[in-house]
């Protein structure tokens, strides 16, 4: 039971670190964190200059993190209308990202099994290809024996 679960965990592993190293040869997930964050160090500076809650500017990198991660922790919080906008666009701009990223990686996990669907494939079509020609030669034999027995029967009549 033990070695079951730790087998498990294993294949799980390994899958990880596959999947993690097909991730890290993707431009466009990169493309999209490059993106993520620099949204969030502008919308930080945005922030911090229009909302007097924003001490600083990391303050200000900090809370748009947060809001477009949809964590909201609560400790800096935008208190002018301004601010709250620029939050709201971040809101959904979060949005955006997280569906971006989910479509990313799914499209990139179903298209790593696809292909490993179709290296799988191949033999099997091959098999079936074998055993095909091997059943013809069945049909085609017992065809033969059906005549063969067919003028037998002739013959004793």
């Amino acid at each position: 039971m033990i070695m079951n679960i730790l087998e498990t965990l294993k294949d799980a592993l390994t899958l990880l670190k596959t999947v993690l190293s097909e991730l890290t040869n993707k431009q466009h997930l990169f493309n999209l964190l490059i993106l993520a964050l620099a949204v969030s160090v502008s919308a930080g500076l945005l922030l911090y200059i229009l909302d007097g809650n924003i001490h600083s500017l990391l303050d200000g990198i900090w809370s748009a993190w947060v809001t477009m991660t949809h964590v909201g922790f609560g400790d800096v919080v935008p208190s002018s209308f301004l601010g709250r906008l620029l939050s709201a666009a971040l809101i959904l701009f979060g949005l955006v990202l997280f569906s971006l990223f989910t479509a990313l990686l799914s499209a990139n996990l179903i298209g790593k099994n696809m292909n490993a669907w179709s290296h799988d494939e191949r033999p099997f079509e091959q098999d079936v290809n074998q055993l095909e020609t091997e059943e013809s030669k069945i049909l085609k034999e017992l065809a033969r024996l059906h005549e063969r027995l067919d003028a037998l029967e002739k013959q004793n009549k």
